[in-house]
């Protein structure tokens, strides 16, 4: 599964650049996002794409070195389970 990387945005699409899944981190400031909204279209649910993705934003994070505030209610709960990234949260 390849995601599409943008700026504040880490997405799958699929035919026609349709949104299938996507995780969102506008920036507070040049150091800090907030990871806002989780998205996993209903037809793909269950196959662990909401992990996945949560997992390439905190990678991404901790290579460009910058902490997130938790708005996301997915978000709070993936971090709570994966204490190998709480560096990440400011």
């Amino acid at each position: 599964m390849d995601f599409t990387y943008n700026s504040n945005q880490i997405a799958l699409l699929g035919e026609d650049d349709k949104l299938l899944a996507e995780v969102t981190f506008p920036e507070i400031d040049k150091d800090t996002v907030n990871i806002d909204h989780t998205f996993v279209d209903p037809s793909l649910r269950g196959q662990n794409l909401a992990d996945k993705l949560m997992n390439a934003v905190a990678e991404q994070l901790c290579a460009e070195d910058k902490k997130a505030v938790l708005t996301c209610s997915y978000a709070v709960k993936w971090f709570d389970k994966h204490p190998e990234y709480k560096g990440v949260i400011k």
